[in-house]
């Protein structure tokens, strides 16, 4: 794996990337406005529960499987097996996820009065399964991953606004999304059968294996939804319909943030499994935080006109939770790199792990003292976030020091 291929992986996820923050704040926008306040609420609520749908069935694959595909060394049948292993894996899993969610359907009000629209919402998470992002990053084709996603979203973008004008056509919505990610998955098979890998079913017995091993991951992604979706399961619960809408639109955008993150974190992966570069990794982090004050100090100082865009005046009250925001999203940076491209890269899986779950402790400590105290409020739970991120930021960089000399120092 040469630098180069670093290069370009970066730059096709950013394309994706700067493709996955536009189109939200495209249609973001429409959707405040054809949308009541209160179905805006839904519709981002129930989006956050897919968060946690997407990593059961997910679990934990982008990354152990990207590591077993670039250590099967473009070994095709090797890698026909891992596909069709982890495929299998995934498909047992997401019969787990569709049955919790007919549980959480049945017990939170919100959901109960939008079954339909909750239901479809699934669907797009469970034929995530058959796009395959974890061969192609480990192949380190990042373009067809780009590509993909272009077609998928560009699809249901497009659709949204021409079909949808207003509540009535709210469970349009996940619809449209389906028929975006049938088009991917039929685009994705069509490059499997060019590079001539597909799913070997031989190693059904290796499912439970596979599933082992990629716990680990999955029980870190799972510590981190305590930042995002559970904390938006708890405004659900706690706080007005109009203040789900608020917290909605400002997750949207403090994702849409940090996803210019991953390409950086998700571009090196592949490149540090091999090389465990510390030096490198450093030299990327440098090269990238002028570019991330200088972000932040965007989305501070112009907090109140990005809300007037992308809500309208409807939500423009919530322009000081983004301001509020600015400090988690720095360090979400740090605590992004020094988590899988650094520790996760020296197999220190079980340590990287450990950091997530301390931050999610932390996390969940602050939300039940909040709540206990009925301090529960946006603000608040921005501070309890943005604690629990630097805890973990803290943690990760301590096991850096520690571990330093299982990293390579050359460039």
């Amino acid at each position: 794996m040469k630098k180069n291929n670093v290069s370009n992986n970066i730059i096709m996820l950013y394309i994706m990337n700067i493709t996955q923050l536009i189109l939200p704040l495209i249609t973001l926008p429409y959707l405040t406005r054809v949308l009541s306040v209160d179905n805006y609420g839904v519709v981002s609520y129930v989006k956050s529960l897919t968060v946690y749908i997407t990593l059961i069935i997910e679990f934990g694959f982008l990354l152990s499987g990207t590591k077993e595909i670039v250590l099967a060394k473009f070994n095709k049948q090797k890698i026909r097996n891992i596909i069709g292993t982890i495929t299998l894996a995934k498909l047992i899993l997401s019969i787990f996820a569709f049955l919790l969610l007919l549980v959480m359907i049945y017990n939170i009000p919100i959901l109960r009065r939008h079954t339909l629209f909750t239901i479809l919402s699934f669907w797009g998470p469970f034929l995530s399964i058959f796009l395959f992002d974890y061969l192609f990053r480990g192949l380190e084709k990042m373009q067809i991953i780009t590509y993909r996603y272009l077609v998928m979203k560009g699809i249901s973008t497009t659709l949204t606004f021409i079909l949808v004008k207003g509540d009535s056509q709210l469970n349009l919505i996940p619809i449209l999304d389906i028929i975006g990610s049938l088009v991917a998955v039929i685009w994705v098979f069509y490059e499997l059968k060019k590079m001539e890998i597909y799913p070997a079913f031989h190693e059904v017995h290796n499912v439970w294996s596979v599933l082992r091993i990629s716990a680990i991951y999955f029980l870190s992604n799972v510590a981190s939804t305590a930042f995002g979706a559970l904390n938006t399961l708890l405004v659900g619960i706690y706080l007005s319909s109009r203040e789900v809408a608020y917290w909605g639109v400002i997750m949207s955008l403090i994702a849409a943030v940090q996803s210019l993150y991953s390409p950086i974190s998700d571009g090196i992966y592949p490149y540090m499994i091999s090389k465990k570069s510390l030096t490198f990794l450093t030299k990327i982090i440098l090269f990238f935080i002028p570019l991330l004050f200088l972000g932040s100090c965007i989305a501070f100082f112009g907090a109140k006109l990005i809300l007037n865009i992308i809500g309208g005046s409807r939500y423009l009250a919530a322009y000081k939770y983004l301001q509020e925001s600015v400090p988690m999203l720095i360090i979400s940076f740090f605590t992004m790199m020094f988590g899988w491209p650094a520790l996760g890269t020296i197999n220190k899986v079980k340590e990287t792990t450990l950091t997530t779950f301390i931050a999610a402790i932390v996390q969940i400590i602050g939300l039940v003292f909040l709540i206990v105290n009925n301090m529960f409020t946006i603000s608040s739970i921005i501070i309890v976030r943005t604690i629990s991120e630097f805890s973990m930021m803290l943690t990760r960089f301590l096991y850096i020091i520690r571990y330093h000399n299982d990293f390579n120092y050359k460039g």
